[in-house]
């Protein structure tokens, strides 16, 4: 540590370094982070483990028994379920109790069991349903595609907003005419054509009930009938009555 000069203490130190070669390694480094990258996968097995032991911990089986009073901890049992005739009485009773609008609408949800065989799940759609009492006296506005001059009169008889032919085609694609519904006769339909995209779900259709030769009987579906639509490719939300 003293010497001004390494050669004087290890002598032909200065020579063993500069006849020394240089060495440059190809082989592949090793991995030193290797077992570092395990353990943290590990760390987080055990992680996402106990995370859901936890979750399993936590979990509140529903009790058989039904609750005595009228404030319980909803948890501890299974959500009660009514039939149709029951539910309504008790929708009344609460109009009644809470002084809400007693001509308000009651809604409805549906579930649907949407899995077929060989398909994986039936596509959304939507329809027109004719409920047994009607709860609005609203009505929707239904176009009426027939050349016929005997069935354009009957169309009209029966309530149909718009009659025609195709003439009415360049109307409606530019949106000159607006109707809640479309339905034909077969005679027009090749004429149609040049609507099919503009129309889409509402380009008249067997499957729809909006094609055929039954005019009144189209005219009363669509005017007076209620349309539900498949959401979230399950559930059918709608309206079907009031309070």
């Amino acid at each position: 540590a003293l010497a001004p000069h390494r050669g004087w203490v290890f002598p032909r130190l200065d020579q063993c370094l500069a006849a020394a070669p240089t060495v440059v390694s190809t082989a592949p480094s090793a991995r030193p982070y290797a077992a570092a990258a395990k353990t943290s996968k590990k760390g987080s097995q055990k992680t996402k483990q106990e995370e859901t032991k936890k979750k399993q911990g936590t979990r509140r089986w529903p009790l058989m028994s039904k609750p005595v009073d009228d404030v319980y901890l909803t948890w501890y049992y299974e959500r009660p379920s009514y039939d149709v005739g029951e539910a309504v009485g008790m929708l009344k009773k609460f109009q009644e109790l809470d002084f809400t609008y007693p001509k308000q609408y009651v809604y409805i949800n549906v579930f649907l069991d949407m899995a077929l065989q060989k398909k994986k799940k039936v596509d959304p759609f939507a329809s027109n349903v004719l409920l047994p009492y009607r709860f609005t006296d609203e009505m929707n506005k239904v176009l009426v595609f027939t050349e016929n001059e005997q069935e354009a009169e009957i169309a009209r008889e029966n309530g149909a907003a718009v009659v025609g032919g195709v003439e009415l085609i360049k109307w409606i694609l530019e949106d000159e005419i607006q109707v809640d519904f479309y339905v034909a006769v077969p005679a027009i339909m090749p004429k149609l054509i040049p609507l099919r995209n503009k129309l889409r779900r509402k380009y008249p259709s067997t499957k729809r009930n909006s094609l055929g030769h039954d005019i009144p009987k189209m005219l009363q579906l669509f005017r007076e009938g209620l349309e539900y639509m498949v959401q979230d490719e399950c559930v059918i939300k709608t309206r079907i009555a009031r309070v």
